[in-house]
C-alpha cells in the first residue's frame, strides 16, 4: 500500500512521527491525530476541491494546521517532471502527453479546474513541451450532470482517429496508483484507444514512493510549521 510506505519514508526523512489516515476508511483521521502534540495535516490532494480537501478540514479539531493545496509547489512539480522523464528514459516518448485529472461536476469546480490547468502548464514547462505536445483531460465522471471537460477516454479515442499512434497518459492529481489509474486508464482507456486505431498507450506511474515525492512531502511539512 503506497500510503503506508510513503508515511514510513517521510518519517525516516523528517525524523519525527508520521501517521497516515483515511478519509473514508481506517485508520480514521481522528485516530491518527491522537498522541501527536502539534500535528500538520497534508491531504494528499494536490488541487483543492470542496469534495476532497474541504472534507478533510471538516474532520480536524480547531487549531490543527493543514496544507490546503500544493498544486504549484516547486517540489511537487519537480517530482512530477522527474517521474515523466524517468518513464521516457525507460520506455521512450510518445507523440502526446495526456495529463488526466479526476473529474468533478462542472458547477462549483472553478478553483479545482484552474489549479489542474496550472499544474499541467507548470509540468509542461518543466518538460519543455510545446503547446501541441500535451493536453489536459478529466476522468472518472458519473451520472448525467455536466462534468469538467474534455473527458479523458473520448479525447484518447479522437487522438487515435486523428492518426496519433502513441500517447503517454499521466495523472498528476493522483499521488498513488489506484483503480482509477491502473484500471480506468491502464486497461479501459487503453482498450478504447487501441480500438480506435491507436497503437500504444503508456500509463506513466504516479508519484508513489519516488524520492522526489518524499522530498516534496518533507518540504510541505516544514513549510507548514
Amino acid at each position: 500500500m503506497h500510503t503506508v510506505r510513503q508515511a514510513a519514508l517521510l518519517q525516516e526523512k523528517l525524523g519525527i512521527p508520521v501517521k497516515y489516515a483515511m478519509r473514508y476508511g481506517r485508520p480514521s483521521i481522528e485516530t491518527s491525530l491522537q498522541g501527536l502534540p502539534d500535528p500538520v495535516v497534508i491531504p494528499l490532494y494536490p488541487q483543492y476541491s470542496e469534495s476532497t480537501t474541504a472534507s478533510v478540514a471538516d474532520k480536524l479539531p480547531r487549531g490543527v494546521r493543514m496544507v490546503e493545496e500544493f498544486h504549484s509547489h516547486p517540489a511537487y512539480i519537480a517530482a512530477l517532471a522527474a517521474n515523466v522523464q524517468r518513464h521516457w528514459q525507460e520506455q521512450g516518448r510518445g507523440e502526446m502527453l495526456v495529463m488526466s485529472f479526476h473529474g468533478l461536476p462542472k458547477r462549483g469546480s472553478l478553483t479545482y479546474e484552474t489549479q489542474c490547468v496550472a499544474t499541467a502548464s507548470l509540468l509542461a514547462d518543466a518538460l519543455a513541451l510545446g503547446p501541441d505536445e500535451w493536453k489536459v483531460t478529466f476522468q472518472s465522471r458519473f451520472g448525467f450532470a455536466e462534468w469538467l471537460q474534455p473527458y479523458t477516454e473520448p479525447t484518447l479515442v479522437e487522438l487515435a482517429r486523428q492518426g496519433v499512434k502513441r500517447v503517454d497518459v499521466f495523472c498528476p492529481g493522483f499521488v498513488s496508483d489506484c483503480l482509477e489509474t491502473l484500471e480506468e486508464i491502464g486497461i479501459v482507456a487503453r482498450r478504447a484507444f487501441l480500438a480506435a486505431g491507436g497503437e500504444q498507450l503508456y500509463l506513466v506511474s504516479c508519484l508513489n514512493e519516488s524520492p522526489g515525492w518524499i522530498a516534496a512531502l518533507a518540504e510541505l511539512s516544514r513549510s507548514a510549521g
